[in-house]
């Protein structure tokens, strides 16, 4: 039984485990497009949840975790707000309207908010030539946004949705990382699935009284993944990763998440790959590698 707080230390690994965190959930995006031709969002964004939160409760119960302290609880609740009810919610009703490929590219600006979000919450103090190479892959994921909108003037209004869901789960991962050197990568999420579940359980029994879920195998079966893996495993990796840190450089990998999302896109829904969409993803790779190895100074 885990009796105090999982230090974690800070070094290069922490690289590599985000990286496996978002390859994990490269694949959200357009399991999600996939899902909601057959599943109501509302029942995706809180079912999900409910799914996650079950393997969560047993995982917590057969290791015998102890509960966290009282001051912990309103800090996983912003876990849970961020990650667990709103980025799925908002990103299942978006993608509703959207191309998985578009949707991937908005939230392309999720690792410029987790940073900022992760400096004012750690202390990390990243030079000046770490908020440059983020602002241009922002401005780079961007303006492909626009540009697949067809410009200013064309923005849908998922992307509303979208960018609500980058600043909850920008919220939910800075925290997330926070508590992870705390209670550990898994035990953060599991909680935070757990707080959750009662409100999300009641959203999805309303969802399935509206309007019962009607879909195919195959829309099962991304369901699924979005339960098991983007909701629950794929954060095994990503908290770890953003607990050894330093938070602010590895939340930059997920600058990779719309490169490879687009991709399996293409690949997966026959969604067109343009020359565009092979720019604009070699920029963001190029700032993703720049940002990363950007010598960071410690925490105050």
């Amino acid at each position: 039984m885990l009796n105090g707080p999982v230090i974690l230390p800070q070094n290069a690994t922490g690289i590599w485990w985000g990286l496996l965190g978002v390859a994990a959930f490269s694949f959200t995006v357009p399991f999600t497009r996939v899902a909601v031709a057959g599943i109501p969002p509302l029942f995706i964004g809180s079912g999900r949840a409910v799914m996650a939160a079950v393997l969560a409760a047993a995982a917590l119960a057969i290791t015998r975790q102890r509960l966290p302290q009282p001051r912990i609880w309103p800090r996983l609740a912003l876990v849970a707000g961020g990650v667990v009810v709103g980025f799925p919610l908002l990103t299942s009703y978006a993608l509703t309207a959207v191309p998985a490929g578009h949707g991937a590219v908005v939230i392309a600006l999720l690792p410029a908010a987790t940073a900022t979000v992760a400096v004012l919450r750690s202390g990390e103090r990243p030079p000046a030539v770490f908020w440059a190479v983020m602002a241009l892959g922002s401005l780079a994921a961007f303006s492909f946004a626009f540009l697949q909108s067809g410009g200013v003037g064309h923005l849908h209004w998922a992307d509303l949705l979208l960018l609500g869901a980058v600043a909850c789960a920008a919220v939910g991962y800075a925290e997330g990382g926070l508590l992870a050197r705390q209670l550990g990568s898994w035990q953060t999420i599991a909680w935070a699935l757990v707080l959750a579940a009662p409100a999300m359980l009641v959203l999805a029994v309303l969802s399935v009284l509206d309007q019962p879920p009607s879909a195919t195998p195959v829309q099962w079966a991304a369901f699924a993944y979005l339960a098991v893996v983007s909701m629950f495993l794929g954060f095994f990796a990503w908290y770890r990763g953003l607990a050894i840190g330093p938070m602010a450089q590895v939340s930059q990998i997920q600058l990779l998440q719309p490169v490879l999302s687009i991709g399996w896109a293409a690949l997966l829904l026959g969604e067109a790959l343009t020359w565009t969409t092979v720019i604009g993803a070699l920029a963001v790779i190029l700032c993703a590698a720049a940002a990363v190895r950007v010598r960071l100074k410690p925490a105050l």
